[in-house]
Formats: C-alpha cells, sequence, structure tokens
C-alpha cells in the first residue's frame, strides 16, 4: 500500500491552505467540503491527497492534469505512449518511489525526469535529487495511469528485472551445480524462479556484450552490477538491495561453495554450455564486504585461444620474430606484462598453433583459464604442496616437448624452467616487468647465473592492450603540434601528417571504444645483448642495444605510423 509523500500536505486541518488543495478550490474543480473530505480519506488510507481525489471521483483526472500543468507551468505526459521496457526504474529505490508517488521516465546526461500527479511535490524531488545524486525534473501526468504504472512497472522489476530472452535463457545447460551443497533453509531462495533466470540472464549479458569479469557489489542502499567491457568497468544494472542475498547465493550454488559461509572468502567455477560447439566458464570469487559478499566472476571463453596470430596486433615483423621463436625446440620464451594485458591470450595462441598429435604439452597454471583438448593441463594447489616449482619437477619425468608455466614467482620455479629450456624443451612462462629488458635483468636479481639466462632466453614479449576507436562514430582530433612530440612523435612524421581520432559513443560501441587489440614489444635475445648481461649490464644498456638491433618499444608500437 502506498504511503503519503508529504504528511503536511495530507492533514486534515487545513487542506485548502496548501499544496495542491488550495489550487483545486482556487480553480473550482473542488469545493472546500470535498478538499476536507479527500484529505481526511488520505489521511485514513495513508495515501496522497491527489490519490485520494480521484479515488473518490470528485474530479476528473485529465482535467486536473491539464489545470495543474497549465497553472504551474510543468509539462504534461501522457503515460499511455510511454514504453514500460525503457524506465529507469532502478536509478530510484522502490520505498521512494512509492513514499513520493513518483515514477522515473527517462535520463539524460546528469538530469532525471519524474512523473509526477501533484506539481508542489517539492519535498519528493529533492529526496531523490539526494539519494541518486542527479538533478530531478518535474514532469505532470494523470494520477490514474500513474498509479496504474508505478504498479506495474514495480511489479516487472520483482520479477524479472529486465527482458529476458527467453529462447536463450531456457536453452542455457549450466553445469557445476551440487544438489547436495544447498542448505535446507536456503533452497527456496536458490531455487525461485526469478532469480535463477535473473543470474542466467547477467550471465548471458555479459557474454553477448564481450566482458571479461563480471562485478556483483553490494552497499548500504544499493546493489551494483558492473560489466569489464574493453577494459573498463561499467555499470549494468541496479536491482533490489534486498535481492543481493538471494542473487550471491544462487551463484555460490552454481559455483559449488558452501553458501551458509560468507566470513572468508571462496573460490568456485561455472561451467555455461550455449550450444553444441560453445561453453563458457566463470571463475568465480566471493568476499565479505561491510554489506555483503562482492562476487566477481571471470569469463573465460575458450574461442578467445583461438583468435589466430593474425588477430592478436602484430605487425609484419613482430610475427614473423615470434613465429621463428615458437617453432625452436628449446629456449625459454617469456611474455611480461600487468595484470589484465592479455599474456594468457597470446601464450594459448602459440600453444595451439604447436598443438599436434605427435607433440607432448603440459601446462601448470594458477589456476587453468582456458581448456584446450590435446594439452596436459594442471591447477597448482600450494595448500596440497603441488607448486609451480612441483609441478615442472613432474613435467620433466613425463616426456615434455613444451612446457607452459604460468608465472615465475620465485627462485625455484626459474631455476627448473632455466635447466629445461637447456636440455631439450621449449619453454613458456610469463613474468610481471615494465617492459622486455627489465625481464632479463628481474632473472638476475632473482638468482639466476647471467650465463644461465644468456644461453636460455631466446625471446620477451612485453605486451599491453589498447581500446579501439569505434570505426562507426569516431572523430578528427586536432592536437597541437608540441603535445605530439612529447607523445613521442618524430617531427618527419608530424610534417608528413598524422590523423588523430577522439572518441565520441553510439549504439554500436562502449564510450565510442569497440574492442581492444595488442601492443606488443617483440625482443629476440642476441649474442650482444647475451654479452651485456653476462657482464652484468643493467636494464638501460639492454634497452639501447635492442633499439640499435631495431626493436619498436611500446611507445613506438602504439603509434599510427607504426601500423601504416
Amino acid at each position: 500500500m502506498a504511503t503519503t509523500r508529504n504528511p503536511a500536505a495530507t492533514r486534515g486541518d487545513a487542506p485548502s491552505a496548501r499544496g495542491l488543495a488550495r489550487f483545486l478550490i482556487q480553480a473550482g474543480i473542488l469545493t472546500e467540503q470535498q478538499a476536507g473530505e479527500a484529505a481526511q480519506h488520505a489521511q485514513q488510507e495513508n495515501i496522497p491527497f491527489i490519490s485520494s481525489v480521484i479515488a473518490k471521483q470528485l474530479a476528473n483526472p485529465d482535467e486536473v492534469a491539464v489545470t495543474a500543468s497549465q497553472e504551474f507551468g510543468v509539462p504534461l505526459f501522457d503515460l499511455d505512449v510511454m514504453d514500460m521496457e525503457v524506465l529507469p526504474t532502478n536509478l530510484v529505490e522502490e520505498r521512494l518511489i512509492r513514499t513520493h508517488h513518483v515514477l522515473p521516465l527517462f535520463k539524460r546526461g546528469n538530469r532525471l525526469f519524474l512523473a509526477v500527479s501533484d506539481p508542489t511535490n517539492h519535498h519528493g524531488l529533492e529526496e531523490i535529487k539526494f539519494h541518486t545524486g542527479l538533478t530531478t525534473d518535474a514532469v505532470l501526468v494523470c494520477e490514474d495511469k500513474l498509479n496504474r504504472v508505478i504498479d506495474q512497472a514495480l511489479a516487472a522489476q520483482d520479477q524479472v528485472m529486465g527482458d529476458l530472452l527467453d529462447e536463450d535463457l531456457d536453452n542455457l545447460d549450466i553445469g557445476g551445480i551440487d544438489e547436495d551443497s544447498k542448505e535446507p533453509e536456503t533452497t527456496m531462495d536458490v531455487d525461485d524462479a526469478p532469480v535463477v533466470r535473473y543470474v542466467n540472464k547477467i550471465l548471458l549479458d555479459a557474454i553477448n556484450g564481450g566482458a571479461s569479469d563480471i562485478h556483483l557489489e553490494p552497499y548500504e542502499k544499493i546493489y551494483r552490477i558492473r560489466f569489464r567491457q574493453d577494459g573498463m568497468l561499467h555499470e549494468k544494472a541496479s536491482p533490489q538491495v534486498a535481492i543481493a542475498q538471494r542473487l550471491s547465493a544462487r551463484i555460490k550454488v552454481m559455483a559449488r561453495m558452501n553458501i551458509a559461509e560468507r566470513r572468508v572468502p571462496q573460490d568456485g567455477r561455472i561451467k555455461m554450455t550455449l550450444s553444441r560447439n560453445r561453453s563458457i566458464d566463470f571463475r568465480v570469487n566471493t568476499c565479505p564486504t561491510l554489506y555483503g559478499e562482492k562476487i566477481v566472476m571471470r569469463i573465460l571463453d575458450p574461442g578467445n585461444a583461438q583468435i589466430g596470430i593474425e588477430a592478436l596486433g602484430f605487425n609484419e615483423k613482430q610475427q614473423t620474430v615470434f613465429l621463428e621463436a615458437i617453432a625452436k625446440p628449446y629456449g625459454m620464451i617469456l611474455v611480461t606484462g600487468p595484470t589484465g594485458s592479455g599474456k594468457t591470450v597470446t601464450l594459448y595462441t602459440a600453444l595451439n598453433l604447436l598443438n599436434k598429435p605427435e607433440v607432448n604439452i603440459s601446462t601448470a597454471e594458477d589456476p587453468v583459464e582456458i581448456q584446450v583438448t590435446g594439452i596436459n593441463q594442471v591447477n597448482v594447489n600450494p595448500k596440497t604442496g603441488l607448486t609451480f616449482a612441483e609441478a615442472l619437477r613432474a613435467f620433466l619425468r613425463q616426456d615434455p616437448d613444451i612446457v607452459m608455466v604460468g608465472e615465475i614467482r620465485d627462485l625455484e620455479t626459474a631455476e627448473i624452467a632455466v635447466k629445461a629450456a637447456q636440455t631439450g624443451h621449449l619453454v613458456l612462462s610469463t613474468l610481471h616487468t615494465n617492459d622486455a629488458p627489465q625481464t632479463l635483468t628481474r632473472l638476475a636479481n632473482m638468482g639466476i647465473p647471467t650465463y644461465n639466462i644468456a644461453s636460455s632466453v631466446n625471446l620477451i614479449l612485453a605486451q599491453r592492450l589498447a581500446r579501439r576507436l569505434c570505426e562507426h562514430c569516431k572523430q578528427p582530433h586536432d592536437v597541437p603540434k608540441d603535445t605530439l612530440q612529447e607523445e613521442g612523435f618524430t617531427a618527419a612524421e608530424i610534417k608528413a601528417g598524422i590523423e588523430i581520432y577522439k572518441p565520441v559513443g553510439c549504439d554500436r560501441c562502449t564510450m565510442g571504444y569497440k574492442g581492444r587489440v595488442g601492443i606488443f614489444e617483440v625482443m629476440p635475445v642476441s649474442e650482444a645483448m647475451g654479452r651485456i648481461i653476462m657482464e652484468g649490464g643493467n636494464a638501460i644498456q639492454l634497452k639501447d642495444q635492442a633499439l640499435k638491433e631495431g626493436l619498436s618499444d611500446l611507445r613506438r608500437s602504439a603509434t599510427p605510423s607504426f601500423f601504416a
């Protein structure tokens, strides 16, 4: 049942002295007696004054709305022509919508337009402005239509919280649900059909939107769902806080977690089968926060590792050097870069090229992100003693040809990897350094003898992922010459003319960007660089030598002239 939006507006002592009641009396639409009766009824039923007037049929809703619009200068809107599916009800809490008897219609920039039947409802507009951080503008509508549409909009939000793709959702096959893991007292909520369908909808929308991660975040007054698309987080939904625990429980059951444990982080995995030939894995992690469990799901799509080397972003020279390095029967190839820079995709692109029946490939990862048939993959588990180093030792007794180590984190792992590279195995791994030359000095600082580094490392590849401008909406952008020089462009390049574009944004992209491209620094370790390493040279000397040998560093690799 609705509650009054402003107690002062419905007090029976002086209904004709303030607000909409006073105007309706002055306009001759109501008598003072009728206004008093409506105010008394509103107080008894705990509803807004205008709702009481229309419920008692004391005035025509259309006449009240038209007259009030003319008198107060508030634009009039017909709710019958509004598309229910696009109402941004998730921007305002249900409590505020019902308390102040308003309905969010649409958002433009930082302005939120609210449907009201009482143009004097300034208190409601101010409170919603405070809670949303948006400037609120009133749009006048008929009271009877506002009542109906509020009920319909909130009912639709409670049931499915959006337009569900019934055919897609019904055909989903989600593995990983362990019926025995459900607690009896939570089974009803976990299996509640709207919650099940809404979680499926979140997963499906993230896949279709090309997201890499899903974030579900509880706060005191809101519950936020964000997708990481093209490396940036974007808010996608804000369901009611009341369903946060039900969403969390459903996801934890799907990921085979303990739904009764909310005090410590947990890890799990969900497998979603979209079709006979395509399945997606979700790596799930929960973390207790002040207002509930934050859940992050990493989307692991095997198709991302089979995009082909041409799609990675190498130029012709870099691609040739990379292919020559992975074709060698022994040695070490290291891929370096920050978390989320695409190192795993680059490694698996190489492994897919090498994955043949006559080759034995083993990988040790924490955890295995992309499952590939024909490759022996191991999840390391330090709790049981299965570390990277232990896995590598086991691999060397398994007659391997190619070994991939998820990350070289310590001296022991580095020593075994170098030994494997020196004894006739091709070893692929990752490190966290800023560029390729620093990787060599990092290995030396870890304690690997310099002569072993020089004799075992064949190639170092540093990389980043950069967002691509949308081809459909990007626009030319004038940049001063001084700025171009500061960013690393040469005077000759600037004189020849450089086309710079800026993001705009359209319905085909996300804020002006669509997709990402790899930017690489591919550095083969030459004899000259090997001598610098053995002589104790630093990263600056190594980079100078690499540049003399034609290395295109990350900055140069990212310039338009490099790709021309």
